[in-house]
């Protein structure tokens, strides 16, 4: 399994017209099933360069406003199911900075994809 857990990215989506304009963080923890040939080699060939991931994540985020946090981690789970050698991806996304009627941590949604 590869994880990246708090990967902060700002971003542009919510249903608030401050959200879409002025932007806010969210992080997003991912963790992907890869296939073992990694274990074997040590080689990046052989497996997922989360570099990769993180260029997916940020083009996913910054090619699109999203109003729902739910529909955001679903379009990045499904383009990493899309462009990855991986048999499951799970994605959430966190909202740090939501603003509710009584102090919260942080909102969220988890999105998983499974390869068919």
């Amino acid at each position: 399994m590869i994880e990246l857990e708090g990967l902060e990215v700002r971003g542009f989506h919510g249903v608030d017209v401050r959200e879409q304009t002025e932007g806010q963080p969210f992080v997003y923890d991912v963790r992907l099933i890869a296939h073992d040939a990694a274990i074997r080699s040590d080689q990046l060939a052989d497996t997922v360069d989360y570099t990769k991931v993180v260029a997916c994540i940020l083009e996913v985020s910054e090619g699109k406003r999203f109003n729902l946090i739910e529909a955001l981690a679903a379009a990045v789970a499904d383009e990493l199911i899309a462009r990855f050698p991986v048999s499951r991806a799970t994605v959430r996304v966190r909202k740090p900075e939501v603003q509710l009627a009584a102090p919260v941590t942080f909102a969220a949604a988890t999105v998983e994809r499974v390869r068919r």
